[in-house]
């Protein structure tokens, strides 16, 4: 009988896009600088010491006490969509549990929403700078991405979007971060929305609206999402990760009703609803009411780190140093023409033992845009943290 020999040796053929992908320039200066001793201002997450651990702790035994179907497989669970819908009230949107789509996530979300409207090749309108999460969804599908130019005071260039459109391109959606962009942390103008929304509608082409940071607001009211203009061509991505806490892994799309089936299909090939036990205890906590005195808190607290930002940028970075001010989000952009972010990070992390994001790891395409600016991020340490950081790193230009 003759044996059959398995060549152990043979790789595993992988799909065309999975076999050219790389990991992101993000990712692997993020491990760098997670480093014992270094001073983060890249990660851009929130402060776990602002957490409200003892009230979510108190949720959760009075969920696993009085709900036995906590722990098993289960639906979306009906009354945290009736307390999406009070949420987006606070942001000026109107909306039906039946447009509720709850997700694993904000990021969960734009992967399944484009799963269900993206067809491999086809086209996307983005920003030329662009949260590196969302290059991530579509990558998958190889689409053309056509890139639109970014204001530091106002937001998406509308113009350049419309040039798109008319000049014939049918995109599959657009993707925009209306407040608190990542990671240029401007939010649209008023009349950016308007005439963003009139576009969508008159060429028939989907936004998809990523409103991660939409809740934390430092310069008085934000401005409604795009959500609030239109229900059709707005499909809304929101997240409980920034107001909080990430690990619950809890977010929610605002979508027509149509798209709700399919997105179920979808979503349950995905992960077959596994967030059952988190979407209970934050429903349990939401009962208690202390939602918005919480979001308060992390404005408060964000804020002023924000400020402490700021003022240190003044004291110690040179002449010539531009920043944008941000009235949400978690982020400060900085460019200086005499600066080589790239050459500046690997210095500052080996010399002055801080970190920074370089800006040209958000370009999207394989063109570095924007190689002498930097992202700060302020939300993740203590405001004493962020002065010693901004210190280091004006001392390391200056020098």
């Amino acid at each position: 009988m003759m044996e059959t020999i398995i060549d152990t040796k043979t790789e595993l053929r992988l799909a065309n896009w999975a076999s050219v992908t790389r990991r992101s320039p993000l990712q692997e200066i993020l491990t760098s600088a997670s480093r014992p001793g270094i001073i983060s201002l890249a990660l851009g997450m929130p402060d776990e010491n602002l957490f409200p651990s003892a009230e979510f702790a108190q949720a959760a035994q009075r969920v696993l006490a009085t709900d036995p179907r906590a722990l098993q497989y289960g639906p979306h669970f009906q009354p945290l969509k009736a307390q999406v819908v009070e949420l987006m009230k606070r942001r000026g949107v109107d909306c039906r549990e039946e447009q509720v789509f709850l997700t694993a996530g904000a990021q969960q979300g734009m992967c399944l929403l484009a799963r269900i409207l993206l067809e491999p090749g086809s086209e996307v309108i983005a920003e030329e700078l662009i949260y590196t999460g969302f290059q991530q969804v579509i990558e998958p599908f190889q689409p053309k991405v056509l890139t639109v130019p970014t204001s530091l005071e106002t937001g998406m260039d509308v113009d350049a979007v419309e040039a798109h459109l008319k000049s014939g391109a049918r995109p599959a959606f657009i993707y925009v971060i209306s407040t608190g962009h990542n990671p240029l942390s401007v939010s649209l103008s008023r009349d950016k929305r308007v005439r963003l929304v009139e576009l969508a509608r008159r060429y028939g082409v989907p936004l998809i609206e990523d409103d991660a940071y939409g809740f934390l607001s430092y310069s008085g009211e934000l401005e409604a999402p795009l959500r609030a203009l239109d229900e059709q061509y707005v499909l809304y991505v929101g997240s409980f990760s920034k107001i909080v806490a990430p690990a619950l892994r809890i977010g929610w799309l605002i979508v027509p009703e149509a798209l709700i089936k399919p997105l179920s299909i979808v979503k349950e090939s995905t992960d077959i609803d596994s967030t059952t036990f988190p979407q209970r205890v934050l429903s349990a906590y939401l009962e208690t009411g202390t939602l918005a005195g919480h979001i308060k808190h992390l404005c408060y607290h964000y804020g002023l780190r924000r400020d402490t930002m700021l003022e240190a940028l003044r004291e110690h970075f040179p002449e010539g140093s531009r920043w944008t001010t941000p009235s949400s989000g978690m982020f400060i952009w900085l460019e200086n023409d005499k600066v080589d972010a790239a050459e500046l990070f690997n210095t500052a992390l080996s010399k002055a033992r801080v970190a920074f994001l370089p800006g040209f790891v958000f370009s999207v395409g394989p063109v570095r845009l924007k190689p002498n600016s930097i992202r700060l991020n302020f939300s993740y340490c203590s405001p004493e943290n962020i002065r010693e950081g901004i210190a280091r790193l004006g001392r390391l230009i200056n020098d």
